[in-house]
C-alpha cells in the first residue's frame, strides 16, 4: 500500500500529469471559493434569523440551546471562508476527481500497467453522480461533527476518519467502475472494506495537507487504481498472450 501511495505522488509530478494538475486545481479554487464564501453567507443568515425562527417553533424553553448554537454559529460565519477552505476541501476534490478521473486512471494504466486491458472510460454522468453524491454525504457529516470540533479535539478525529472513508470509497468506485459495473465495484469495495478504509487514510492525510490537498484528485485516483489492480489479483484474460499460454497450459 505504502508502495502504491508513492507511486501514485511521484507520477502526478510528471510531464504528463502536469496538464491534468493544473487544470483541477484551477477548477477546485473555482469551486473553493464560491463553496466558502456560499458557507459563510449562509451561516450569517441563520445566525441572524434562524435563532428566532427556530424559538417560535419549538418554544420558549429551548432559547438557552438556540442561543448556544447561535453563538456558535455565529463563530463559523466569521470563519466561514477560512473553514469552507479547510473542511469543504474532501467535498471539493470529490467533484473534480469525477471530471478527471479518466484522464489520471489512463496515465496510470498505460505506465505501470501497458500489458493489460486498459480501463472503459466512464460515462460522465455516472461519474459526476458518485461525485456529487460523496461530496454532499461529506458536508452532511463534516456539519454533524462542526459542534465537537468547537467544542473538543475529537471532532477532528471524526474529521479525519469520516474524510479516509467518504474518500476511500469514493476513488476506489471510480477506479473499479472503469473494469466493472456499479454494482459489482461497489460489492468490491465491501468486501474489502478494511483494506479500501486504511487506503483512505492515505487520502485524508493528503487531503489535510494546505495547498498539497489541490492535488488530491490526482493522487486519490492514481492510488485507488494501484489498489484495485492489487485487490484484483492476476485475471488470466488481461495478460499478455505468452503469458495467457502458459495459463492455459498449468
Amino acid at each position: 500500500m505504502l508502495n502504491a501511495a508513492v507511486k501514485a505522488i511521484s507520477q502526478i509530478l510528471s510531464p504528463p500529469m502536469r496538464s491534468i494538475l493544473w487544470r483541477s486545481i484551477g477548477l477546485a479554487l473555482v469551486l473553493i471559493t464560491v463553496l466558502a464564501i456560499g458557507l459563510q453567507r449562509l451561516l450569517s443568515w441563520f445566525a441572524e434569523y434562524g435563532e428566532v425562527w427556530a424559538e417560535a417553533m419549538l418554544g420558549p424553553n429551548f432559547h438557552t440551546t438556540l442561543n448556544v448554537v447561535s453563538w456558535i454559529v455565529s463563530i463559523a460565519a466569521g470563519l466561514g471562508v477560512v473553514l469552507g477552505a479547510v473542511f469543504l476541501m474532501p467535498a471539493i476534490t470529490s467533484l473534480v476527481a469525477s471530471l478527471f478521473v479518466d484522464d489520471v486512471a489512463d496515465h496510470v494504466e498505460r505506465e505501470h500497467y501497458p500489458a493489460e486491458q486498459p480501463g472503459v472510460a466512464l460515462p460522465l454522468a455516472i461519474a459526476m453522480t458518485e461525485g456529487v453524491r460523496t461530496a454532499l454525504l461529506t458536508i452532511l457529516v463534516y456539519l454533524v461533527a462542526l459542534p465537537f470540533v468547537l467544542f473538543a479535539g475529537a471532532g477532528f478525529i471524526v474529521f479525519f476518519i469520516a474524510t479516509a472513508w467518504l474518500l476511500g470509497r469514493e476513488y476506489f468506485e471510480l477506479a473499479a467502475m472503469r473494469f466493472r459495473s456499479p454494482e459489482d465495484a461497489k460489492a468490491m469495495r465491501k468486501d474489502n472494506a478494511a483494506t479500501v478504509f486504511t487506503a483512505g487514510l492515505f487520502i485524508a492525510a493528503f487531503v489535510s495537507i494546505p495547498i498539497v490537498n489541490l492535488a488530491t484528485p490526482l493522487f486519490g485516483m492514481a492510488f485507488m487504481v494501484h489498489m484495485h489492480k492489487r485487490l484484483s489479483g492476476p485475471r488470466p484474460e488481461l495478460l499478455e498472450p505468452a503469458r495467457r499460454s502458459d495459463v492455459s497450459v498449468v
